[in-house]
């Protein structure tokens, strides 16, 4: 299983952050961890250079803090995002935030900075992933726009959209809100599994509790139940499809590791 969407760098991960790593090697393919603020950059940077070809990430500004980052601070994350883009699989999570976010300058100053980062993924020939809360119609319009082509939309909630997003050639994660919610159960049903990517947005969507990326095994299951198939097969095509989507040159799943092992023993 790999886990397409989680923030190892917030500060719950602080007390006992490399153990977490350590428990999701025994059970994880990998997992892409999101940096979307230029604070954050530098301790992601290490977890993937310590992690090598299990912690892989992607990088951009999170639309909440646009109106707040001043022009020269943006500038200078774009750029060591441009230094390090070697040690990236995307740009992201970048888009539009209208449940934060409710003034209109606000709103415009966010779509101007997601317009940056979708031309920074271009330059840098890396996939985006898309963080549209209450605001999907509009980044969806902003990208189509823009001609992106390789677009993973984070946590996606909008049933009547889904058509769109899978006609223009993009992906969706789910999460663990889909074991409750309705609305992402629908979207678990409908979404053909090869546009599928699993994600945990740990450390929330916990349940109450700290979230971990170990938590993409509920979500493995629940798309199973709904779409009435094995976990096996949910595992592996979406598994397949975030190696794919961000080029991940991943390890193979413990479980056939430890498979093929015993055959040589």
């Amino acid at each position: 299983m790999i886990d397409a969407h989680c923030h190892l760098e917030q500060k719950d991960y602080d007390a006992d952050r490399e153990k977490v790593v350590e428990e999701c090697k025994k059970h994880l393919q990998a997992v892409v961890t999101c940096c979307a603020h230029p604070d954050d950059f530098p301790l992601t940077l290490k977890l993937v250079e310590k992690h090598r070809n299990f912690v892989f990430c992607v990088a951009g500004l999170h639309p909440e803090y646009a109106h707040e980052m001043d022009e020269e601070t943006l500038n200078r994350f774009i750029d060591r995002i441009r230094e390090n883009k070697d040690k990236l699989v995307g740009i992201g999570e970048v888009g539009l935030d209208y449940y934060w976010v409710k003034e209109e300058r606000f709103r415009e100053k966010q779509r101007e900075v997601f317009e940056r980062f979708i031309s920074l993924a271009k330059e840098l020939k890396l996939p985006l992933v898309i963080h549209a809360r209450d605001a999907f119609e509009d980044c969806i319009n902003v990208l189509e726009r823009s001609g992106a082509k390789r677009v993973l939309m984070h946590l996606f909630g909008e049933p009547k959209l889904l058509q769109r997003v899978i006609d223009n050639g993009w992906y969706i994660t789910l999460g663990p809100i889909v074991l409750r919610s309705k609305k992402h159960k629908k979207l678990a049903r409908d979404a053909p599994l090869e546009r599928i990517l699993t994600e945990t947005d740990s450390p929330w969507f916990g349940n109450g509790k700290r979230g971990t990326p170990l938590n993409v095994k509920k979500v493995v299951s629940k798309i199973a139940e709904v779409k009435k198939i094995d976990e096996e097969t949910v595992d592996r095509v979406t598994s397949r499809n975030a190696a794919e989507f961000f080029g991940l040159p991943t390890a193979p799943h413990p479980k056939m590791a430890a498979t093929t092992s015993a055959h040589h023993l």
